[in-house]
C-alpha cells in the first residue's frame, strides 16, 4: 500500500480530572501519519534490524511493511490459526538474538470450535517467509470457547519468555487452578523448556510453566529494561480493568476478587481484596478495555520518557499511564481524534509512537510531533 499523504493535528486530551498529568504538554500538537493501510485486523507489530515491519494479521497472515509504507503479500509458513471470535493470529516477538539466529515467535489461537488453545510457535524468518516452524507451547487444558486467548508475548532481561493465556471467558474458575494454564501468565526458555527457578517448579499440585495467575485476558504485556518491572494489563468484564506489576507466584485474583460485575449485571464476586490477592497498580471502571502495551524510553518526546503507553479499545483512543519512580501520577488519552479501535501500540527504532488500528481496514501509523 502506498503512504498516505494524510496528516492530522492530534492535539494531548486530558482523561479526568482525578488522573489529569502535570507536565504542561497537555496543550502541545502532535500528527499521525498513516505509515500503512488496508490490513485486515491487525494485531502484532515488530521492527527488524532492515527497517521493516512485520505485521500479523488476525485472520492468519503475517506481512512485511517497507518503510514507504508497501505492504507486501502474505509471507509463506505461517501456521494454520482458529480464525473465530477473539481467535487468530495473535502476537509476535523477536528472539533477543534475532540478528544472528532470525527466529520469530507467533502466538495465535489453534485447534477448532469443540477443543482450541493459545499456542506459541517459532520459526527463522527468510525471505518469501518462515521455514523450520516449531511449536515451543500449548496451552492446557483446551477449551470449546472463541474467546479470552491473551496471547501476549515478551522477552526478560534473562532470555526467558513470558506468554498471557486468557481465561477462556466460560472457565474463568480455571485461573485459580494452579494445575491449569488457563488465566495465567507462563515463563519458558526460548525453545519452550521450563525454567528450573519458576516459583511452582516441584509442585504436584500446579503446572510448572505458571509464573503468575488469577488473571482474566491480559492482551498487554512489556518488560522495562531498566528496572526490570513487568508491567501487564488485562480486560476486565463490565470495569475492572487491571494494569499490574507481575512478581513470580503472585495470585492477582481474578475471578475472587474483581472491581467489575457481569455482563448480566451480576457480581462475579461480592470482594474487591481478599488476603495473599495483589491489587492493581490501577484499574478502570467504567472499561476502556485496553490492549497493547509498550514503555517509552526514547528522546524523541522527552517528556514521555520512562512512560507506559496502551490501547484502548471502547474509548477509541492511546492511554499514557504517567509514571515516576514505578508510581501512577498522571494520565492522559490522545488520539481521540481518529475515532478508531487501537488494538497495538509499539516504539520504532525511530523513537515515535506506532499505532495500530483494529478493523477490516486496520491501519499503521506513526506519531510525530508537528
Amino acid at each position: 500500500m502506498l503512504r498516505s499523504l494524510l496528516l492530522m493535528t492530534l492535539p494531548l486530551l486530558l482523561a479526568g480530572a482525578g488522573n489529569a498529568a502535570t507536565d504542561g504538554n497537555a496543550a502541545g500538537e502532535y500528527r499521525a501519519a498513516t505509515v500503512a493501510e488496508g490490513l485486515e485486523y491487525p494485531w502484532g507489530l515488530v521492527f527488524l534490524p532492515d527497517g521493516t515491519m512485520l505485521v500479523s494479521e488476525r485472520p492468519g497472515r503475517l506481512r512485511r511493511v517497507a518503510a514507504d509504507g508497501t505492504v507486501s503479500a502474505p509471507l509463506d509458513g505461517v501456521p494454520a490459526v482458529y480464525f473465530a471470535g477473539q481467535g487468530g493470529l495473535l502476537d509476535i516477538a523477536l528472539h533477543p538474538r534475532f540478528a544472528g539466529n532470525k527466529l520469530v515467535y507467533l502466538s495465535y489461537a489453534h485447534g477448532g470450535p469443540g477443543a482450541n488453545a493459545t499456542r506459541v510457535a517459532r520459526a527463522v524468518l527468510g525471505e518469501s517467509g518462515l521455514h523450520d516452524l516449531e511449536v515451543i507451547f500449548t496451552a492446557r487444558p483446551a477449551k470449546d470457547t472463541p474467546q479470552h486467548y491473551a496471547g501476549t508475548l515478551a522477552f526478560r532481561g534473562d532470555g526467558t519468555l513470558l506468554v498471557s493465556v486468557g481465561d477462556g471467558f466460560d472457565y474463568r474458575e480455571q485461573a485459580q487452578n494452579l494445575e491449569s494454564l488457563l488465566g495465567k501468565t507462563v515463563r519458558l526458555t526460548d525453545d519452550g523448556g521450563i525454567p528450573p527457578d519458576n516459583p511452582f517448579v516441584g509442585r504436584d499440585d500446579a503446572a510448572a510453566e505458571v509464573w503468575t495467575y488469577g488473571h482474566r485476558n491480559a492482551q498487554g504485556l512489556v518488560v522495562d529494561p531498566v528496572s526490570g518491572r513487568v508491567y501487564q494489563h488485562e480486560h476486565g468484564p463490565r470495569g475492572g480493568d487491571e494494569l499490574n506489576v507481575l512478581r513470580p507466584g503472585r495470585n492477582y485474583g481474578w475471578p475472587a476478587i474483581t472491581h467489575g460485575i457481569d455482563y448480566s449485571g451480576a457480581y462475579v464476586s461480592p470482594f474487591s481484596e481478599l488476603p495473599d490477592m495483589e491489587q492493581p497498580l490501577k484499574q478502570w471502571t467504567p472499561s476502556i478495555a485496553p490492549s497493547g502495551l509498550t514503555l517509552y524510553r526514547g528522546n524523541a518526546f522527552p517528556e514521555w520518557h520512562g512512560d507506559l503507553f496502551l490501547g484502548a479499545l471502547v474509548d477509541m483512543e492511546v492511554r499514557r499511564i504517567d509514571l515516576e519512580d514505578g508510581r501512577i501520577v498522571g494520565e492522559q488519552a490522545l488520539l481521540g481524534e481518529l475515532g478508531e479501535r487501537i488494538r497495538n501500540v509499539r516504539v520504532g527504532p525511530d523513537e515515535h509512537l506506532y499505532i495500530v488500528t483494529d478493523s477490516a481496514q486496520g491501519r499503521i501509523l506513526r506519531v510525530e510531533r508537528r
